[in-house]
């Protein structure tokens, strides 16, 4: 089987006709797909809504049907090609036959459990179900909890599909002997249902706790301490790499022609990093969603700071290293409804417009005014769930300008200490997430980092560009698509936040020791 596509061949099957490669999403909550042009044009997309399962004895189990993957994949295969179809001039002359390859990015850390016709035994149980905990802690005390972080560079917890797989031994022995293959990314039973092969990407397989993630490869001796056969674990490959064609029957299903190349594709974090433009040591991007996460690539896992994350990357030499924050832009959020209101009396909206006012009126430093944004405990640059938030310097003077301007302050002080504990001094950073939408939060963030942020304007159509370039084996794509705005600090600001900086570093140490 060929491990990479020879360009020369794609050309010469497809002449001087436009190119294009249909990459795939396949997250928790949807399945999107987006047709791209071999010059990062987006020429159709489309996306099927998936549902979440609830179980378990207490509705404390995660899971979804791979089915209704499969069957999602297919209608928006269709749609997509229908659309370009119709709007993409020359497509329909035999446009479908010169698409040069599929390629995915998906959730990560599932157990997906296959027998030998690669139909599923059961749900798969994902990420974010910890039923794992007792099977976990039998295989910390018999290979070693420290081991085990040093060998597969992240730590053992019951959502990790290795001690998963033994809670399916212990508790479903009946659908463990019928399982012939697992598969550990939602995206692979994709591939699978379209090549008959069972392959996984390095950068997904990283979360399924036995991997060695320096060598890349299966660890016999956690295998072997588990009781788990390397047979059923699925084929490890690069993202860029061929791992098989279109089969007849899938291509009746799809739409796709028979024989079309399918990629490995990558795990959703290490494709959401690689669209950021982190490629290497120096590269960082700050994800301010809900929670948040600082991801960066270097070339050593981190397995020396708390709640690290971290991949073998696949598509360049080094690691994917997420450091994940608790608190970003829920503290927007709560600082909004709390200060600045919703959009109207029977809205639940928080008023961000109002917000904007409020943080522009008030100047770097908030008059004083230091906010701890801990509210819901913090795993990122310190580790306790227990700590909560804080205003220190409250005066007469203090305005809800200042409250507001304070909190956004407060979660860019913390994530400056947490890019102090990174290695690589930072040469290029870049910001996504609904935070990023505030324009005075870029703002601040970029004075106290006092680096300029560039925060990207279609980041929405970028992860799909990014996979179109490992077809393409052309990364300028991703370059040239690659659009926004960028933050540059002010020196007077930039100053002022340096004379506040090490006030906040105290904050927590006096904050934590209040009972």
């Amino acid at each position: 089987m060929r491990d990479t596509w020879n360009e020369d061949e794609a050309r010469k099957a497809c002449g001087d006709a436009t190119r294009y490669a249909a990459t795939f999403d396949s997250g928790t909550t949807a399945l999107k797909g987006a047709l791209v042009a071999e010059n990062g044009r987006i020429v159709a997309s489309a996306s099927e809504d998936l549902d979440l399962i609830i179980a378990g004895p207490h509705g404390e189990y995660r899971e979804q049907d791979p089915n209704q993957w499969w069957r999602a994949f297919v209608a928006v295969s269709r749609r997509m090609l229908a659309d370009a179809a119709a709007n993409e001039p020359g497509f329909h002359s035999g446009g479908k036959d010169r698409i040069a390859g599929l390629t995915f990015s998906g959730q990560m850390q599932d157990v997906i459990a296959l027998d030998r016709d690669l139909n599923p035994v059961r749900n798969a149980i994902l990420y974010s179900d910890g039923r794992a905990e007792e099977e976990a802690a039998e295989l910390a005390e018999r290979y070693g909890s420290q081991r085990f972080l040093d060998v597969v560079g992240n730590r053992l917890e019951g959502c990790l599909p290795l001690p998963k797989l033994m809670w399916m031994r212990a508790h479903e022995p009946e659908l463990f002997a019928r399982t012939a293959h697992v598969l550990i990314s939602s995206k692979d039973y994709l591939i699978a249902r379209l090549t008959g092969r069972c392959v996984g990407d390095v950068a997904a397989c990283s979360t399924a706790g036995a991997m060695d993630i320096r060598s890349g490869e299966w660890d016999a001796g956690l295998l072997k301490t588990s009781e788990i056969e390397r047979g059923i674990l699925p084929e490890l490959h690069r993202p860029q790499d061929v791992v098989g064609e279109v089969m007849p029957e899938a291509a009746a299903l799809t739409g796709f022609a028979v024989g079309t190349p399918v990629f490995a594709g990558i795990g959703d974090a290490g494709a959401t990093t690689f669209a950021s433009g982190v490629d290497r040591p120096g590269r960082y991007n700050i994800n301010l969603g809900t929670s948040g996460w600082i991801a960066t690539v270097s070339p050593e896992p981190f397995v020396d700071k708390p709640g690290a994350a971290n991949l073998a990357f696949g598509v360049a030499p080094g690691f994917v290293n997420a450091v994940p924050f608790l608190n970003a832009g829920d503290v927007h959020k709560w600082v909004t409804r709390a200060l600045a209101g919703e959009t109207s009396a029977t809205s639940e909206t928080p008023d961000y417009a109002a917000a904007h006012d409020l943080i522009e009126r008030s100047q770097p430093g908030a008059n004083g005014v230091l906010c701890l944004p801990y509210l819901v405990g913090e795993r990122f640059p310190v580790m306790n769930p227990s700590i909560r938030g804080a205003y220190v310097g409250i005066s007469p003077d203090t305005t809800r300008a200042d409250l507001v301007r304070a909190a956004l302050e407060g979660v860019a002080f913390s994530i400056r200490q947490g890019m102090e504990s990174f290695d690589a001094a930072p040469e290029e950073i870049s910001l996504i997430g609904g935070g990023a939408r505030e324009p005075a939060w870029c703002q601040i963030m970029a004075d106290v980092l006092a680096h300029d942020i560039k925060v990207f304007t279609n980041a929405d159509i970028l992860p799909a560009v990014a996979l179109a370039s490992l077809v393409f084996q052309n990364p300028r794509i991703l370059t040239d698509a690659a659009q926004g705005t960028t933050y540059s600090p002010n020196q007077a600001a930039t100053t002022t936040y340096d004379r506040i900086y090490p006030k906040f570093l105290t904050l927590y140490p006096a904050l934590s020791t209040m009972k």
